[in-house]
């Protein structure tokens, strides 16, 4: 059996005010289309499907026709719903779609697979939402679910109970933040915050593969349990990491391999730091003028109206910072220090420069205007 494992599609989510779902139509497209290259089987939908509870009508239509067209291809679809979903929205959205396309939302359902035939017997899908500890602890009695740690766990001991009975193979699909994992700074949203969120990987003991989702970036926490991460960039963070799927295979004992298959990224993401006078003439970026760009321009002062200046060359310019270079890292005094040995006004003023500018003091024509405010300054006084 070939199991395609994919997650976090986030239809809707925005990159730096852009809508993003014509290019993420796209990649779902080359998708679909690698699904009919390999003959897949099942596909697999690991939470998140959409970015917020409430989203767009446009956002269901990329939804349904993906899907249908990945039924098309002679594969069976079973997805969960992730952190950002509305389950009860998800879920309506379940009865509307064809056989062959199952959608899990119902925590009552944990521990009740579907189950899918190939040559060598059945395999078990077992399907966890995203699970609240708040919202789904009264569904267990007797059981304490405080952590996302006790409420995953639980839920695994539910899936392997159900598993010693029935016997065969299985693949697990859940939305959290595994031990072991390495997030994106400022790209995921840890679903709370503090460790006890964070699920031991021997909570996954036990199926033959393990689909997670949450995490925006491929990852290996072992060779059965990975996150597929997202088919798109959502974030400057993200933009070394590649895009793609699991294309997982499974022999009659259990799980045979693991390929990677990637997706075309529609338009790069590049981080540009320097000079922003340099930024703009270099021709060394003119590779970058395509891509989506973030820029750290590094001048000692903050320039006027850098967007739109930087616009011009880079049209898809989305995020400007003034990080100015460190060039005095050796002298580590604070404000009052460096400002204590100052002689007169003029002096004063360059030692506040030196300070903000992280070293570098007035230039020449920055002297020049100092001594003749102070001057200005001085002879009004004594004329008053």
């Amino acid at each position: 059996m070939r199991i395609l494992h994919t997650s976090d599609w986030h239809i809707g989510r925005s990159f730096h005010g852009h809508a993003t779902l014509d290019a993420l139509s796209g990649v779902l497209d080359e998708m679909v289309a690698q699904v009919r290259e390999h003959e897949v089987d099942v596909v697999v939908l690991a939470g998140d499907v959409f970015d917020s509870a409430a989203p767009a009508a446009s956002c269901y239509g990329v939804l349904t026709d993906t899907l249908l067209a990945l039924s098309d291809t002679g594969a069976q679809v079973i997805v969960t719903s992730g952190n950002h979903d509305s389950a009860a929205r998800l879920g309506f959205q379940s009865a509307l779609l064809r056989a062959g396309i199952t959608v899990i939302t119902d925590p009552g359902s944990v521990g009740t697979p579907v189950t899918i035939a190939d040559s060598h017997g059945p395999v078990h899908f077992y399907g966890i939402p995203y699970l609240e500890p708040a919202i789904v602890r009264h569904r267990w009695e007797g059981v304490e679910l405080r952590s996302q740690a006790q409420t995953m766990s639980h839920a695994m001991g539910l899936v392997r109970d159900d598993l010693a009975r029935r016997g065969g193979r299985s693949v697990v699909a859940a939305h959290c933040f595994a031990a072991g994992v390495e997030a994106t700074p400022g790209v995921e949203r840890e679903i709370r915050q503090g460790s006890l969120d964070v699920v031991p990987l021997s909570s996954f003991d036990g199926p033959d593969y393990v689909a997670l989702g949450h995490i925006h970036g491929r990852q290996q926490l072992s060779p059965r349990v990975r996150y597929a991460g997202a088919p798109l960039h959502y974030s400057f963070g993200e933009g070394d990491k590649p895009r793609g799927s699991w294309l997982v295979a499974l022999d009659a004992d259990g799980l045979e391999a693991v390929t990677w298959l990637e997706l075309p990224v529609p338009r790069r993401l590049v981080t540009l730091r320097g000079p922003l006078e340099q930024l703009l003439e270099d021709p060394a970026y003119a590779a970058d003028e395509d891509a989506w760009v973030s820029v750290q321009y590094t001048d000692p002062t903050p320039q006027l109206d850098p967007m739109r200046r930087l616009q011009r060359r880079f049209p898809y310019c989305a995020t400007v910072a003034h990080l100015p270079a460190m060039r005095d890292t050796a002298d580590q005094r604070d404000y009052a220090d460096r400002v204590r040995p100052a002689r007169n006004d003029a002096e004063l003023f360059d030692a506040f420069l030196t300070h903000v500018r992280a070293g570098e003091g007035a230039s020449e024509q920055e002297h020049d205007l100092i001594r003749e405010v102070v001057d200005a300054r001085t002879l009004t006084e004594a004329t008053a």
